[in-house]
C-alpha cells in the first residue's frame, strides 16, 4: 500500500527560518505580527491536516476518479467532505487580502502549507489553486463592484474560480483564441468552446467563476485583441444571492493519464443564446490580465513538482526501509535494499534535488513578498525582476526534475513499483502533466532566454550570479575541506552559467534558432546552479549550528546534502553550457536529421 504522507517541517522550517530568512519577511509592515512561533504553529496544523485528512485520499481517489453524468460532475468519495473542512478551517484564505475576508498572511508562509497540500493530495488541490489564481486576477483588474460582489465568496471557498484559456484549435497560441462576445447592454453574450479546463464542473460548491478569455466584434486580430470575462456558473444578483443558471455546460472530462480525481473539463459556452459575461477591466487587454493569473500558477505548479517528488521520495524511502533483497558487500546479515550502494545513490538523488527545488521555490514566495510589501519602491522593483527571472526556473526546472525523481522512485522499488497497488505509480503519472499546464517547459525556457535575459541584456540574470559568488567566497573561506570543495565547485558552475548567459547575449541577433536551440538545457543548468547555490548556503549555516551543537543530526544530513548535489548534480552545469555554446552546430544537425520532416 502507498506511503503515508509526512510534512518535512524540519526542512521546511529550516528554509524559512535560517535559509530566507523569515525576519526579512516578519520585519515588512504588513506583517509584523506574524512571529516565528505563528509559522511553526500553522506549518503543524497544517502537516496534520494534509497527513490525516488529505493524504488518505490520495490513493482512494485517483483510484475511483470522477464520474459525469449529463452535465454534472461527481467528485470521488470523501473529498467533497474534504474540502468543506478545508475552507471551515480557514486554510483557502491564508495569504487572501483581509480585505474580503482572507488572513492576510505572507506569501512565504502560505508557499509551505500549498506543498504539504499538493503533497498530500495534488488533485484535491487544483481547485483551490484555480481559484487563488482567479482571486488574483479579479482583484488586480477588475472593478471595485465586481470585487465586491466576487471577491468574499471566492476567498472563503464558497465558490471556487476556473481559468479558461485554450481551445481545440488554440493550445498555447492564444493569438489563436476564437471564442466570441457580443455586447449586450451592461454585459456580453459568450460563446465558444474551452478544453482542458481544472475543475470547470464538480460538486465541491454551489457556483464556479469561469474567467474566460474571448473577443469583441471589433477586436484586432491576434493576442492583442482578447478580453478577459467573469462567467459564473450561476447568475449572482447584486445582493450577493444566487440567480438563474447560465448559459455555460460541462459537455465531458478528459481520461487521463494521471491526476483521476480531478475533473479536467470541456466547458461549452452559449449553446443556447449565450452565456451572460461581465468585461473586466478594459477592452482587448485580457491576455495581460490573465497572465497575472497565469504567473502566480507557474509559481504553483513548481510547488507542485516539489511537492510530488517529495512525495515519491517518502514512498521510495519507506519501501526501501522494509524491502529485503540481496547481499551487501561485507555484511552477513540479510538487509534491507537501503543499505545497497545504488539504491542509496536514487534516493540521495530523489531527496537533494527536491531540497534544492524547495528552497528555490520558498525564495521565489519570500520575493514576492518583498515585491508587493516592502516600503522602498526601489526594493519592491528589485524583488520583482527577481521573481520573473526564477517564475520560469522554478515551473519548469521543478517538473522536469519531479518527473525524474519519480521515475527514481519507481525504480527503487523494481518490479513493485510498476504495480499500482505501491502507490509509487501514481505518482510518476501526477507528475507527467506539470511540465505541460500552464506553459509548457519549451514556452518556459524561451521566456527565461527571450523574457528575461535577452530584453534586459542580462542584468537581472549577472544580479543573481554576484549573490551566488559571494555565496562560493564564503565557502572557500571555511575552515572545513568539505565546505571548501563545494565553494571551489560552486564557482566553477557559476562562471560557466555566466559564459552561456554571454555567449547567448552576443548570438540572440545574429542567430536567434542557434540561441532557441540551447534555450531548455539554459533552463536545466539555471535550475542546477541556483539548486546548488541554496545547498551550499544550507551547508554554510548547518556548519555554524554543528559549531554549536556537534550532535545535531539535522546539520549534519543538510551538509551530507549538499556534498552529494555538488558532486552528482551540480557537476552536470559545465556540460550543458558546452551544449549551450554549440547551439549553431545543434541548429543545423536538427535541420538535417529532420529534413524529411521539415521538407
Amino acid at each position: 500500500m502507498p506511503a503515508d504522507y509526512r510534512a518535512p517541517l524540519a526542512d521546511m522550517q529550516f528554509i524559512l527560518h535560517e535559509l530566507i530568512p523569515f525576519s526579512t519577511i516578519n520585519s515588512l509592515p504588513a506583517y509584523q505580527e506574524v512571529s516565528d512561533d505563528l509559522v511553526n504553529t500553522i506549518l503543524e496544523e497544517a502537516s496534520k491536516f494534509a497527513g490525516e485528512v488529505l493524504g488518505p485520499l490520495n490513493w482512494t481517489g485517483d483510484q475511483e476518479g470522477c464520474s459525469y453524468l449529463e452535465g454534472a460532475v461527481k467528485t470521488p468519495q470523501g473529498f467533497k467532505a474534504a474540502y468543506q473542512q478545508y475552507i471551515e478551517a480557514g486554510w483557502i484564505s491564508l495569504a487572501a487580502n483581509a480585505d474580503f475576508g482572507g488572513q492576510g498572511l505572507p506569501i512565504t508562509l502560505a508557499t509551505p502549507v500549498n506543498e504539504m497540500w499538493h503533497s498530500a493530495n495534488m488533485a484535491f488541490m487544483l481547485c483551490p489553486m484555480l481559484t487563488a489564481g482567479a482571486i488574483e486576477a479579479i482583484e488586480h483588474h477588475a472593478s471595485s463592484d465586481q470585487q465586491a460582489l466576487y471577491l468574499p465568496p471566492l476567498v472563503s471557498g464558497q465558490w471556487a474560480g476556473t481559468m479558461n484559456l485554450t481551445e481545440p484549435s488554440a493550445g498555447s497560441d492564444l493569438s489563436a483564441v476564437s471564442s466570441k462576445a457580443i455586447p449586450n447592454g451592461d454585459y456580453y453574450l459568450i460563446s465558444g468552446t474551452k478544453i482542458f479546463i481544472t475543475y470547470g464542473e464538480h460538486d465541491f460548491t454551489e457556483n464556479i467563476i469561469h474567467l474566460v478569455l474571448a473577443r469583441l466584434p471589433d477586436a484586432p486580430p491576434g493576442v492583442k485583441g482578447i478580453s478577459l470575462f467573469i462567467v459564473p456558473k450561476f447568475l449572482v444578483n447584486t445582493d450577493g444571492s444566487l440567480g438563474k443558471r447560465n448559459d455555460v455546460q460541462c459537455v465531458s472530462i478528459e481520461h487521463k493519464l494521471g491526476i483521476h480525481a480531478s475533473p479536467t473539463a470541456v466547458m461549452s459556452f452559449g449553446e443556447t443564446g449565450g452565456a451572460i459575461g461581465y468585461l473586466v477591466g478594459e477592452a482587448n487587454r485580457g491576455l495581460e490580465y490573465m497572465f497575472t493569473m497565469m504567473n502566480n500558477a507557474r509559481l504553483a505548479v513548481g510547488l507542485e513538482g516539489v511537492a510530488i517528488a517529495e512525495r515519491a521520495y517518502q514512498q521510495a524511502a519507506q519501501y526501501a526501509r522494509e524491502r529485503v533483497q540481496g547481499k551487501v558487500p561485507q555484511k552477513t546479515d540479510k538487509l534491507p535494499i537501503l543499505h545497497h550502494a545504488d539504491v542509496q545513490r536514487m534516493l540521495m538523488l530523489m531527496k537533494t534535488q527536491t531540497e534544492a527545488m524547495r528552497a528555490l521555490a520558498y525564495i521565489a514566495a519570500a520575493q514576492s513578498d518583498l515585491s508587493q510589501k516592502h516600503p522602498d519602491a526601489s526594493v519592491r522593483d528589485a524583488s520583482q525582476k527577481r521573481v520573473d527571472l526564477l517564475t520560469p526556473i522554478v515551473k519548469a526546472w521543478s517538473t522536469e526534475q519531479a518527473i525524474e525523481i519519480a521515475s527514481l522512485g519507481v525504480q527503487v522499488h523494481g518490479g513493485m513499483g510498476y504495480i499500482e497497488e505501491t502507490g509509487a505509480a501514481q505518482h510518476l503519472r501526477d507528475a507527467r502533466i506539470t511540465t505541460i499546464y500552464e506553459g509548457t517547459t519549451g514556452i518556459q525556457a524561451g521566456d527565461l532566454l527571450g523574457r528575461k535575459i535577452v530584453r534586459d541584456e542580462g542584468q537581472e540574470a549577472k544580479s543573481l550570479f554576484k549573490e551566488m559568488q559571494a555565496s562560493a567566497i564564503d565557502l572557500k573561506q571555511s575552515s572545513s575541506e568539505e565546505l571548501q570543495t563545494i565553494g571551489h565547485e560552486l564557482e566553477k558552475a557559476i562562471s560557466a552559467l555566466d559564459q552561456a548567459v554571454d555567449w547567448l547575449l552576443k548570438m540572440h541577433t545574429k542567430n536567434p534558432q542557434a540561441t532557441l536551440a540551447g534555450a531548455y538545457p539554459l533552463l536545466k543548468c539555471f535550475g542546477i546552479v541556483c539548486g546548488g547555490w541554496l545547498l551550499a548556503k544550507s551547508a554554510l549555516i548547518a556548519s555554524h549550528r554543528l559549531q554549536k551543537n556537534s550532535g545535531d543530526r539535522f546539520a549534519q544530513q543538510k551538509i551530507g546534502s549538499a556534498i552529494f548535489y555538488t558532486h552528482e548534480v551540480l557537476a552536470q552545469a559545465p556540460g550543458l553550457v558546452s551544449t549551450i555554446c554549440s547551439g549553431e552546430s545543434v541548429a543545423r544537425a536538427m535541420n538535417d536529421s529532420l529534413a524529411d520532416l521539415l521538407n
